[in-house]
């Protein structure tokens, strides 16, 4: 799925023309953006938590040449999913018949 998909199916399932439902995403998308960049977490029950971590510099090695070489230091997203999301997620291996009632 890629962000058209997704602002199509807000279209479908709000009934909001083409134009809002992408101006939605791009405003959720960007608030999302600006609060990681800010070094928030963000909680979304039912779903995860995204939170940026600071990796520290450490020492590497090139693999086309072997030379050791130091990596420096960054930052990272992390997404940690919620129990009720991984739940979901393992619902159909365990049933597949409901899984198609779904």
């Amino acid at each position: 799925m890629v962000k058209a998909d997704i602002a199509e199916n807000i279209q479908e399932t709000t009934g909001f023309s083409k134009k809002v439902s992408n101006e939605l995403l791009e405003t959720v998308f960007s608030l999302l953006k600006r609060t990681l960049e800010t070094g928030e977490k963000i909680k979304i029950a039912g779903f995860g938590n995204f939170e940026v971590q600071q990796k520290k510099e450490r020492k590497g090695r090139n693999p086309q040449t072997g030379e050791t070489i130091i990596i420096e230091s960054r930052r990272i997203l992390s997404f940690k999913a919620s129990s009720v999301l991984k739940k979901s997620l393992n619902r159909c291996d365990l049933d597949e018949l409901l899984c198609e009632k779904l």
